[in-house]
């Protein structure tokens, strides 16, 4: 495995103790690292996927709109933030690798060094309580 820029790295670090399910990419949104709490919603944990590439990802976690019709990776919150380079969210339904659907909602954003060479992004999620 690459040495990963410390801004990643720290990232990471900063995930895996909060209580928010955070999913951390490179520039190629390629996964790089989910936290125990994003486990519970993507029917997986990490140490069983470990990094892939994007196109495995974004279909691994099949992603619907909330009438159950497929998003296409591009549409997706996390790939929206890398592609523009901007903030996204959006509310929609995965079904994780545990085979369950779960409603979510995702805040994704991209990740910048101090000299703007552009890092990857970081989507928050969590998972939408009908109660």
């Amino acid at each position: 495995m690459s040495q990963k820029p410390i801004e990643l790295i720290l990232a990471r670090q900063l995930s895996s103790h909060l209580t928010m399910p955070i999913f951390i990419v490179d520039p190629r949104g390629d996964l790089l690292f989910y936290n125990e709490p994003a486990e519970k919603i993507l029917g997986c944990r990490f140490n069983e996927t470990g990094e892939m590439p994007a196109e495995e990802w974004s279909t691994m976690f099949t992603p619907e709109d909330l009438q159950g019709e497929a998003i296409s990776p591009d549409a997706l919150p996390l790939m929206i933030a890398l592609s523009k380079r901007r903030p996204a969210h959006k509310r929609f339904q995965i079904k994780g690798a545990d085979g369950i659907s779960r409603e979510i909602e995702v805040t994704a954003f991209p990740i910048s060094e101090q000299a703007d060479r552009f890092l990857g992004g970081v989507a928050i999620f969590w998972e939408i309580s009908h109660d």
